[in-house]
């Protein structure tokens, strides 16, 4: 579109015996790209097969240990989706993959080579004169042998190829993170939430176009939907928040309500004032401070406080809300300490009495 010339990435895969071929190229080497190449190879051979010998690339491969090299997570994926092998060639030995090597000479000479001076819109622009290209290379008579690349590829290769899935393999690509003190991991400049357990936890994660998966020791423990537009946004489940939090996160005015309800219809009553009399983020922390005293005061002695601070006040406030719960208790146990003397000096008295009931002074 007259800008700068950007680089081309080729991607070429062919059948061994017949050297029937697919071509595409890319403007990266990204896992996103390779995968991509591959499924679009598989659909223009209409079937999958059995084996795969790729070269021994990064996009692919995550390491080679001598004759063992390791597939990365998401070429692994798509080798089981399409039930085939992969077996990367070895590096530096052109032998692994011979066929290869010298179509993709026969593609250069014929298809990019005649390209290179030819100019291309854009990337589908250039395909499509590939495409157009490879068409006819496919279609064209040995010079050594009888028939067609096509020919043979339909004759000899094509039956023994595995039949398509009815879907296409998503795309997806795997990275690794370790879970922050927030209980969230970062993807992208966006935030997502796990279980609060594995906080400092090192976890695998699975990124396709829509979805985020979370996976420790290859269990998976969370996933969200992918987040897109404005860097720092937040995907947080409330599953995955300690008690604390959640609690804070279930915070409103009408969770408060539910909650007073649980307690009585005095407390309901003191929640509804301090929601009217004051603005709601206000009324909110003033109504969570009160909620906290359930662990340490029980649902009566909460409803009783409501009940004093109601009948004293028409403006009540949580710190007299607190000194009333706290007179109460201890009033109760006065109380209750006063009636454990009481019954002790009953029982003395008893058996003072129960002594001289029995005359035993005058005996």
């Amino acid at each position: 579109s007259g800008g700068d010339p950007l680089k081309v990435y080729v991607f070429i895969a062919t059948f061994p015996y017949s050297q029937y071929s697919y071509v595409e190229g890319f403007l990266d080497m990204t896992s996103e790209s390779w995968l991509t190449a591959h499924i679009h190879a598989f659909e223009y051979f209409q079937g999958v097969p059995e084996a795969i010998v790729p070269d021994n690339l990064k996009t692919g491969v995550t390491k080679a240990q001598g004759s063992e090299p390791v597939l990365n997570e998401a070429y692994r994926e798509l080798a089981d989706y399409y039930h085939t092998v992969i077996v990367p060639g070895r590096v530096r030995k052109p032998k692994d993959k011979a066929s290869v090597e010298g179509t993709v000479g026969f593609i250069s000479r014929q298809v990019i080579a005649s390209l290179r001076n030819v100019q291309c819109f854009d990337l589908f622009d250039l395909n499509r004169k590939i495409w157009r290209m490879l068409e006819k290379i496919n279609a064209e008579d040995f010079q050594k042998r009888p028939g067609s690349r096509l020919k043979v590829y339909n004759e000899e290769e094509k039956p023994h190829l595995r039949p398509l899935r009815s879907t296409r393999f998503k795309l997806s690509e795997w990275r690794s993170a370790k879970v922050q003190p927030n209980y969230h991991i970062q993807v992208d400049r966006m935030y997502y939430s796990v279980p609060y357990e594995y906080i400092q936890s090192d976890v695998e994660i699975r990124l396709s176009k829509d979805l985020i998966e979370v996976y420790f020791k290859d269990s998976r423990i969370a996933s969200h939907k992918r987040l897109r537009g404005i860097v720092g946004q937040y995907s947080t489940l409330t599953d995955h928040m300690p008690d604390n939090h959640r609690l804070f996160r279930e915070h409103t005015p009408k969770n408060s309500r539910e909650w007073a309800e649980t307690i009585g219809k005095n407390m309901l009553k003191f929640i509804e004032t301090l929601l009217n009399n004051s603005p709601e983020k206000k009324a909110l922390n003033q109504i969570m401070s009160i909620r906290s005293l359930s662990r340490k005061y029980s649902k009566k002695e909460l409803e009783l406080a409501a009940q004093n601070i109601l009948i004293a006040s028409s403006n009540p406030t949580v710190t007299v809300y607190k000194t009333i719960l706290n007179r109460n208790r201890k009033r109760e146990k006065a109380k209750e300490q006063g009636r454990l003397t009481e019954t002790k000096t009953n029982q003395s008295h008893g058996f003072i009495r129960g002594a001289d009931y029995f005359g035993g002074k005058n005996k």
